[in-house]
Order: structure tokens, then sequence, then C-alpha cells
């Protein structure tokens, strides 16, 4: 199979690399298990820097379409994942159920990331993110628990009114527009923390959300946590056969 980058089309490297390994992936070879070559072989044979190719790496990953385990390689991760077409923010899902939110709690604070989030984010770990909790439901009590961190690169002071929706924030006062959202849902029971916050037994039923927001051009701006009480949360998929 010939790969190759256009290093003189408009289309950014990282981009380029993205497509061609969802090319190299579909081959018999490593749909049956084979391992990639590693990051030095390929990124030579693309004539990219192991950075770029890492990035490219990096994104299909968090897709899906890749797992990639430490001194066994990078291979097709064969594990059937299903995912929505669209998707809302928090605020606009619950309006078009007709529920009205309560915030029960809001923290602001600055951390140093973990080194997943540090990894999303391709940032070095010492260098520290806006952390957002917000503790919400209905009139009666709380039904989730988010927690999301953002990229530096956005601008966030911390001083913004966080009862605005967040995506308007981002949009209006920063000219950040979040146009990609991937996720991953798993069930687990509620530590003593999260019982405490959502007014449950410790070890009840919960669901966790993991939502890795992008911008237009595809850059990590939001890595976000949802813990839900089990018996609140619907998650629909609509797939097409094309």
């Amino acid at each position: 199979m010939k790969i190759k980058i256009d290093h003189s089309s408009p289309i950014p490297l990282h981009i380029q690399a993205e497509e061609l390994l969802r090319k190299i992936i579909r081959q018999p070879q490593y749909q049956k298990g084979k391992n990639l070559p590693n990051e030095i072989e390929l990124a030579t044979k693309l004539t990219i820097s192991r950075g770029t190719l890492r990035q490219a790496i990096n994104k299909l990953v968090y897709e899906g379409l890749l797992v990639r385990k430490k001194g066994l390689g990078t291979k097709v991760n064969n594990i059937v994942s299903s995912k929505a077409l669209n998707w809302l923010s928090f605020s606009q899902e619950m309006a078009l159920r007709g529920i009205p939110i309560k915030n029960f709690e809001l923290k602001i604070s600055w951390v140093k990331p973990d080194e997943q989030i540090a990894n999303f984010f391709e940032i070095k770990g010492n260098k520290k993110v806006l952390k957002l909790e917000r503790l919400r439901g209905r009139s009666e009590g709380p039904f989730v628990y988010f927690v999301s961190y953002f990229h530096p690169r956005i601008g966030l002071t911390g001083d913004e009114d966080f009862k605005r929706p967040l995506y308007e924030i981002l949009e209006k006062d920063y000219h950040v527009v979040a146009n990609l959202s991937k996720e991953e849902i798993s069930a687990r029971s509620a530590d003593k923390f999260i019982a405490g916050k959502l007014q449950l037994d410790q070890g009840s039923p919960i669901l966790l959300r993991k939502r890795f927001v992008f911008d237009q051009v595809e850059r990590p701006i939001e890595y976000n946590l949802g813990f839900y009480k089990a018996d609140s949360f619907i998650y629909t998929i609509e797939s097409r056969r094309e």
C-alpha cells in the first residue's frame, strides 16, 4: 500500500496522518491483530515528526479505533463501540426533556492535571488547568456531578459566570467553538465521595460519562467527567447504515 504525506497541501500534517492511519488499519493484517510499525519507523515512512504522528495516533486511540499498551505496541481495537451522531450540552439535553435544572454546587480551582488529562491536552503535567465542578439536578435533589478540565490555550480565568451555558461562554467570550464530542459511558459503584455528592448509599450503581470535547480544527478543549445516578440517565444511540 502506498502511503504519502503531501507537505505542500494546506491540510495539516496530523490530519493527513490520521487519514492515512485509517486506511492502514483497514488492511487485513492489522484487522487480524498485527501491531502497527513502531513510531520511529512509521514517522520515517510518512516523512513527519514523531510528535505529529503521535498526535494522529492519539486521536484514533480516543476514538477507540486503536489501543496502545506499554511494551506491547499499538494495534487495532477489535472491541465494537457505538457513538451518537449528535451531542448536546447538559443544559440543552434537559431543556429538550422539559426538566428545570438547579445548581447545588459550583466550585472553580486551578490544578495540576493527572497523566491522562495532560496527555489528552498534550501539555506538561506541571502546567495548571482550570477545573470546574458542578453538582446539578432537579429541585428535589441532585442527580449528576460534573467535573470539567479546560485547556489553558482557551484563556479562561476562573472569574467567568459559569451559571451561563458553558459553550456559550467559550464561543461568545473566547471565540472557541465546541464542534466535536467523543464519549465513553461505563457502569460502576459509587465511592464514598460520589455517594455523598449524589445523596446515595456507598456502593449504589452510577453511570460515569466521559466526554472529550474538541474545537473546529479538532484541538482538545475540554475533558469532562459526569457521574449520574443510574436511574436518571438514558443514553440513546442513533446509527445509520451507509
